[in-house]
């Protein structure tokens, strides 16, 4: 094994060690100094109105110099102070760097020294950054927020809402959070907006990838179901992608996140209540109010509540098509969690009536997951197929099964398409959507055996 020129000559290496355990949170320790010369310095900044962003590090090291002047501040903790300020005047404060790094898909505030990110699905703790106290964190927040006007404080200390980019910011303060403020922004990559880059991460295989294609092009309502932070809105965006530039796509979402590239989309958002108590406009209102917009799809970006029984109207009165998500553990848990759905709202109707409606209207679910290794897989693509007895029957039609772990701790699994005809292939057949011979050689198969054990029999 070559060494180095150290190990070569023996010689010890008497360079300074830098301290890899200490948190970013610890730099500074003397958190109400830190924060009255960033206040200082910030309204330094104001008050001289300093645009020149060739100066403006100038300007800010001049000042930290002003301002710290008969303070005895290590190197480490003038570097602090500096990076707090550039990073407050130029983006959003401590989480400027990781709103613009593209491999971090989710960041999560906890605390002024607790921030979680995730990074290909992977969680884990960055100590690299932290925020002064609590109201620095809030700070932060109405800075991201207040150009989409939206506001968070005592009186509203809960929001939810979009950044220009499309990632998706939730945040939430006292009283309602009883540790301090917590904020969650959701990022989407930019490469993972299209069925080739879902193949290639391996999410699903190519014939699933093609089945889906030709299910969304013959017009079959699909339900995408999946845990929080499973690609269900990801899944979404790709399925929507299928529909054709010549129809008229309305998109309902609390917070806008697909990102349709056809021509003829109109986008709808739902409206909080406003500080009067007034104007709140929901997902159900939405979807009612689609329904005069003459679509040719509505794409619902999650049904949670009162509107699951509006969409399935919507799906059963010829707006066929129609593509939703909602939170579930499984196809079979999601069709449960619609059925609650409906019999929470304002109508009455008997079980049995809620289910041949659920059962006539969706023609499959597909079931999203995120798994122990961080990856996101298609785990199973089931259609309705009628009633066993008094529930809803399912029949998997592709699947994925887990056979383990690996030694680097990734999921030893791979995708399966079972011996089975799925009644839906009929339906892309009669609506001259082409997919290829697979199913029609499970078919021959299929027939095959049945011979045989009639010639048994």
């Amino acid at each position: 094994m070559k060494k180095n020129w150290l190990e070569e000559f023996e010689i010890k290496d008497l360079s300074p060690k830098m301290n890899i355990d200490k948190s970013d949170y610890d730099v500074f320790e003397d958190k109400d100094l830190l924060d009255k010369f960033r206040n200082s310095i910030i309204q330094e900044l104001i008050d001289n109105n300093i645009s020149d962003s060739s100066k403006l590090s100038q300007y800010i090291n001049e000042e930290i110099d002003r301002i710290t002047d008969g303070y005895d501040l290590s190197s480490e903790e003038r570097n602090h102070l500096f990076n707090l300020i550039e990073n407050e005047v130029n983006g959003y404060g401590p989480i400027t760097e990781l709103l613009d790094d593209k491999n971090v898909t989710e960041i999560m505030i906890n605390s002024p020294n607790e921030i979680y990110i995730e990074v290909d699905g992977i969680l884990s703790r960055d100590k690299s950054i932290s925020f002064i106290n609590d109201e620095h964190i809030i700070r932060t927040i109405q800075r991201i927020i207040q150009p989409l006007g939206r506001t968070i404080d005592s009186a509203n200390p809960m929001v939810d809402s979009r950044l220009p980019d499309g990632s998706r910011i939730n945040a939430i303060i006292p009283p309602l959070s009883v540790k301090g403020p917590v904020v969650t922004i959701r990022k989407f990559k930019d490469d993972i907006d299209s069925i080739e880059s879902l193949i290639g991460n391996g999410t699903l295989t190519p014939y699933m990838a093609r089945f889906l294609d030709a299910c969304v092009k013959a017009k079959l309502n699909i339900l995408v179901c999946g845990g929080t932070g499973s690609g269900k809105t990801t899944l979404l965006n790709v399925l929507s992608s299928f529909v054709g530039n010549e129809e008229r796509i309305i998109t309902i979402e609390d917070a806008v996140e697909l990102r349709l590239k056809q021509e003829h989309v109109i986008s709808l958002e739902t409206k909080s209540v406003s500080y009067d108590k007034e104007g709140e406009v929901t997902i159900r209102d939405l979807v009612r109010n689609s329904l005069r917009m003459r679509p040719d799809r509505i794409i619902v970006g999650e049904v949670r509540g009162k509107e699951a029984f509006d969409m399935l109207q919507a799906m059963n009165t010829g707006h066929d098509g129609s593509l939703t998500t909602l939170h579930a553990n499984g196809c079979r848990d999601a069709l449960n969690r619609l059925e609650t759905m409906i019999l929470m709202g304002e109508i009455e109707l008997p079980i049995k009536a809620v289910r041949g409606y659920i059962e006539s209207a969706i023609d499959l679910v597909v079931s999203v997951e995120r798994l122990s290794d961080g990856k996101r897989k298609v785990t199973s693509i089931s259609e309705v197929v009628g009633f066993d007895g008094e529930q809803i029957e399912l029949k998997e039609i592709f699947g994925f099964i887990k056979h383990g772990l690996t030694e680097s701790k990734e999921v030893n699994g791979e995708f399966i398409l079972h011996d089975y005809v799925p009644v839906v292939y009929e339906k892309l057949l009669s609506r001259g959507i082409e997919v290829d011979d697979t199913f029609e050689e499970i078919k021959k198969k299929l027939a095959k055996e049945e011979k045989k054990n009639k010639k048994k029999n």
